[in-house]
């Protein structure tokens, strides 16, 4: 088992720059690929950037290539997703994630979640 927590979350203007965190626990963190998806109200979870376990590899949605930017602290086991110029439509709860199969966009590739973090961006 991998518990999973975000923080981190809050409000911010348009432009505006806020850092997740996800805390892990249990089983070895460094092991598992990670990954952060979103989800807005009415709208599916989707994806936004995930991480491979040993950090040198990425996978970007489009909507946040240039502007978010993931990392991870094994030796910490924490996870980090760096956003900036941030926009009113980032506004979702965000969610991490841990597996082992991938790091890309699938939800199936991770076996653990968090609880989610709020984000909220204001015109």
């Amino acid at each position: 088992q991998v518990q999973l927590v975000e923080s981190g979350g809050g409000l911010v203007q348009a432009g505006g720059s806020l850092r997740l965190s996800c805390a892990a626990s249990g089983r070895t963190f460094s092991s598992y690929n990670m990954g952060w998806f979103r989800q807005a109200p009415g709208k599916e979870r989707e994806f936004v950037v995930g991480i491979s376990w040993n950090g040198e590899n990425t996978d970007y949605a489009d909507s946040v290539k240039g502007r978010f930017t993931i990392s991870r602290d094994n030796a910490k086991n924490l996870g980090y997703l760096q956003m900036n110029s941030l926009k009113p439509e980032d506004t979702a709860v965000y969610y991490c994630a841990a597996g082992l199969r991938s790091w890309g966009k699938s939800p199936y590739d991770y076996i653990y979640w968090g609880q989610g973090t709020q984000v909220t961006v204001s015109s």
